[in-house]
C-alpha cells in the first residue's frame, strides 16, 4: 500500500477523485487556501477603510475601481499573451505584494491617512477580483468539464477555509497589532499562494510530454498549456463582444455586481448607523466572514460536488438569484442590522459554496484565450464597471427620496431575470460539453 492510499481513501469520502489526480486537487486546495487567507485578512480594512473615507464618497471610490480595471485590463492582456503561464501567474502575485508592503509604509507613517484609506478600498476591490480570476482562469485550464463538476466544490472549498481563517486572524490580532500591521500577514499569505502554484505548475507539465500530467486532460498538440498565449491584448473584448455565450455570462457577473452593491451600500448605512466605532465596525465585518467561512466549507465538502454533478450546471448557477430574490424581499421588511448580516452571510455562501463553482465550471469548454482574456475582461471590466454603475444607482435612488427599504424591493425583478439567465447558461454549457 503507498503513502497516498489513506489520503486517496479520505478523499473519496468528500470528492469523487481519481488517484492520478490527487496531488493536483490537493495543491490547487492549498493555492486557494492561501490566496484567500490573505484576502480575507485584508477585507474587514477595506469595509472599514471605505467608512473611514466616507460613506458618501462610496460611488466615487467604486467609480475609480472601474476606472481602474480599464487602464489595467490591457496591461494584464500584454502581460498573458506575452509570457507562459508559469512566468505570468507569480509575476501577478509579486505585484501585489510590493503594493502590500506600500500600503504598510504609508499607513504606518500616516501619510494622508483619509485618501490612502480611500486609495487602499480602490486598490483590493482591483486586487481580490485578479488573483482570484487568474486563480479560476489556471483552474479552468488544468480541469476539464466533467472534472470541474466533481472537483471545483472541493477546491473552493480550499478558498473557503482560508476565508475563515483570514477573518479569525483579523479577529485575534486586530487587538494586539493593530488594523495596519495586519498588511504584513497577507502579504506572507499571498507569497505561500505562489509557492503552491509554482508546484501545480510543475505537477501539470512534462517536458516533452502533450498532456497535463496531474490531471490526465489531452492539451492541443500544437501547444502545451503552458505555452504563452499570444494574441492581442484587447483580444478578450473582441472575444466577449462575439461570442453569445460568453456575453451571457458577462450578464451573469453583471448582475450580480450591481445587486452584490445594492446590498453592500445596504449594509454600509446600517452599519455606519449602528456605531462610530472604527474597531467595533472592522470586527463585525471580520464577523460575517467567520460565518461565511463556516458556513460555506461545510457545504462545500459535504455536498458542492454532488449538487452540481446531479442538479446540472444551470440549477447551481441560479441558486444565487434566489437567494438574493428572497434576500431583498426580506430586507425590505426589515432594513436592520441583524437581517441584513444574516442576508450578507447567507448570499455570500450561496455564491462561494455552489454558484461561483458553477460559473468557473461554465470556462471548463471555453477556449484559451477565453479562459485567461475574456475571462479576466468578464471579471474585472464587466464586474467593476457595473459596481459604478450600481453604485451611483444607488445613490440616485437615494437622492430620490426613495428609503432602504424601497431600494430592497427594486432589485427583486432583477434577481429573477438573473435567475432565468442562470438557467439558459446552464444549457449553453452543456451543449459546448458535448461538442
Amino acid at each position: 500500500m503507498t503513502g497516498e492510499a489513506p489520503v486517496q481513501r479520505w478523499l473519496r469520502r468528500l470528492v469523487a477523485v481519481e488517484p492520478h489526480e490527487v496531488r493536483a486537487l490537493l495543491w490547487s486546495f492549498a493555492y486557494f487556501f492561501f490566496l484567500l487567507a490573505g484576502y480575507y485578512v485584508l477585507r474587514p480594512l477595506r469595509d472599514e477603510m471605505g467608512i473611514a473615507g466616507g460613506v458618501r464618497a462610496l460611488p466615487w471610490l467604486f467609480t475609480a475601481t472601474f476606472v481602474v480595471m480599464l487602464a489595467a485590463i490591457p496591461l494584464y492582456g500584454a502581460v498573458v499573451a506575452r509570457l507562459p503561464r508559469r512566468l505570468f501567474i507569480p509575476a501577478v502575485y509579486h505585484f501585489f505584494v510590493f503594493n502590500i508592503a506600500l500600503f504598510w509604509l504609508l499607513l504606518t507613517l500616516g501619510i494622508e491617512k483619509v485618501q490612502v484609506a480611500r486609495v487602499f478600498f480602490v486598490w483590493i476591490s482591483v486586487f481580490n477580483l485578479f488573483v482570484v480570476s487568474v486563480f479560476w482562469s489556471f483552474m479552468a485550464d488544468l480541469f476539464a468539464a466533467e472534472q470541474g463538476k466533481r472537483l471545483f466544490g472541493f477546491i473552493a472549498a480550499g478558498g473557503s477555509a482560508g476565508a475563515l481563517l483570514g477573518p479569525a486572524v483579523t479577529v485575534g490580532l486586530v487587538g494586539p497589532l493593530g488594523p495596519i500591521n495586519l498588511l504584513i500577514v497577507a502579504a506572507l499569505l499571498l507569497e505561500a499562494a505562489v509557492l503552491c502554484a509554482l508546484r501545480l505548475e510543475r505537477l501539470a507539465q512534462r517536458p516533452g510530454d502533450t498532456s497535463s500530467a496531474a490531471t490526465g486532460r489531452p492539451a492541443s498538440p500544437t501547444q502545451l498549456p503552458a505555452d504563452r498565449l499570444g494574441g492581442s491584448w484587447l483580444a478578450g473584448i473582441v472575444l466577449v463582444l462575439r461570442s453569445p455565450y460568453l456575453a451571457g455570462i458577462a450578464l451573469w457577473v453583471a448582475l450580480l455586481s450591481v445587486l452584490g452593491t445594492f446590498l453592500y451600500f445596504q449594509q454600509a448605512n446600517i452599519v455606519a448607523a449602528a456605531s462610530d466605532d472604527p474597531a467595533v465596525r472592522t470586527r463585525i465585518f471580520a464577523t460575517i466572514d467567520l460565518a461565511v467561512g463556516i458556513l460555506t466549507i461545510l457545504v462545500q465538502f459535504c455536498a458542492t460536488g454532488k449538487l452540481i454533478v446531479r442538479f446540472g450546471v444551470g440549477a447551481a448557477a441560479a441558486f444565487l438569484p434566489l437567494v438574493f430574490g428572497i434576500g431583498f424581499v426580506v430586507l425590505a421588511f426589515a432594513p436592520a442590522l441583524a437581517v441584513v448580516i444574516a442576508f450578507q452571510a447567507l448570499q455570500r455562501t450561496a455564491n462561494f459554496a455552489l454558484s461561483n463553482p458553477a460559473r468557473e465550471i461554465l470556462f471548463t469548454v471555453a477556449g484559451r484565450e477565453e479562459k485567461y482574456k475574456a475571462k479576466n475582461v468578464i471579471d474585472g471590466v464587466v464586474f467593476r464597471g457595473s459596481d459604478a454603475v450600481a453604485g451611483w444607482l444607488f445613490e440616485s435612488l437615494r437622492a430620490l427620496g426613495l428609503a432602504l427599504h424601497s431600494i430592497a424591493l427594486v432589485a427583486v425583478p432583477l434577481a429573477a431575470l438573473w435567475f432565468g439567465l442562470a438557467l439558459a447558461l446552464g444549457r449553453g454549457h452543456e451543449r459546448r460539453a458535448r461538442l
